[in-house]
């Protein structure tokens, strides 16, 4: 693999992260979010065996595009990047990382996502069964660190089962992106240090 195909797919994976940040923000003060971005991140969840990085997200680049534009904006420093959705990703990557370590957890995660797998084929990925499902596994798992990602936004909303599960859901979108990334060689000190080709990788990826 060449480096800019690297980039651009570290970058992409990263945008994973991103999106699943995006969305979590979105949803907890808003009660909605953005249909196509939320199928594609809660499909990642389901691609387990993929071709290609882009494979994970469903094989385009268009259900990215929040991520995209999300991660894009934190590279290049933008003002109007939320606190919330920088401080859900960071976090994010930092249970990958706890994640990692524990592998009689990754495979207890393994086993668990077969039956989602099984179950999305039956209703579709976004099904409020599957998502239910999915909510669960990271409540039994990732929710058992020390470390818990406080989720701010409206009460009322947040109070919504469907809601706070759907919330699970995205953040364990985001811990499947952040072991992809970490798969292809992203590590944190790449993200502060190496803004500049993060975002030239993005840029060449919403050209396609």
């Amino acid at each position: 693999m060449s480096s800019s195909q690297q980039d651009k797919e570290q970058a992409l994976a990263l945008a994973g992260v991103f999106q699943a940040a995006a969305l979590v923000h979105q949803l907890s003060n808003k009660g909605m979010v953005s249909q196509d971005s939320f199928e594609t991140s809660i499909g990642s969840i389901i691609e387990t065996s993929p071709d290609s990085t882009l494979a994970v997200y469903g094989g385009s680049t268009e259900g990215m595009a929040l991520g995209i534009r999300t991660l894009q904006s934190f590279v290049n420093k933008e003002p109007d990047t939320s606190a919330h959705i920088l401080r859900y990703a960071m976090s994010i990557l930092y249970l990958e990382k706890r994640l990692r370590k524990d592998p009689q957890m990754l495979s207890a995660i393994g086993q668990r996502l077969e039956q989602v797998k099984i179950q999305s084929h039956h209703f579709s990925t976004t099904h409020e069964n599957v998502i239910a499902n999915i909510a669960s596994l990271y409540q039994d798992t990732i929710s058992t660190f020390s470390f818990r990602i406080q989720v701010q936004g409206e009460p009322n909303i947040l109070r919504q089962n469907s809601n706070a599960e759907k919330v699970r859901a995205l953040l364990f979108a985001g811990i499947r992106s952040a072991i992809l990334w970490h798969q292809l060689g992203g590590r944190r000190w790449k993200l502060l240090l190496g803004r500049k080709k993060i975002s030239r990788a993005l840029d060449e990826i919403s050209r396609h």
